[in-house]
């Protein structure tokens, strides 16, 4: 069985999150899904849902329109053509650098978990 994810939960995966209330910005993803295809949500009891392979999806949309500044057409346009497979062993790829980009924020999370243990450990000085 596959995963479903909610609207709610991929928008905080996707950080598409206000930054004043902190509540999703479940507007951004029903409005992607009007421009791409590729999206489908699913819909259970009128809620949408997500699978982890349209969350990848939306990942790469989200780097494109958001770290590289195209338009919605543009990248549109770049998953219609699939570049992706074409542009495999090219290291300055965009698929390389949402790879890049990917594995950055991951090194971040990981290294304030382990500043958060590191922090816990420590003995409070009051």
């Amino acid at each position: 069985m596959n995963k479903l994810i909610s609207i709610s939960e991929t928008s905080k995966i996707l950080n598409l999150v206000d930054p004043v209330s902190k509540k999703p910005l479940n507007h951004i993803l029903r409005y992607w899904e009007k421009e791409f295809k590729q999206i489908r949500a699913r819909k259970i009891n009128n809620r949408r849902y997500y699978s982890i392979k349209q969350l990848e999806i939306l990942k790469k949309i989200k780097f494109l329109l958001k770290s590289k500044g195209m338009t919605i057409s543009g990248a549109r346009n770049l998953l219609d053509k699939n570049t992706n497979k074409l542009d495999d062993y090219n290291f300055d790829s965009l698929k390389a650098e949402y790879y890049k980009d990917k594995i950055k924020s991951k090194s971040r999370l990981l290294l304030n978990k382990l500043n958060n243990i590191k922090n816990y450990g420590k003995k409070n000085s009051s």
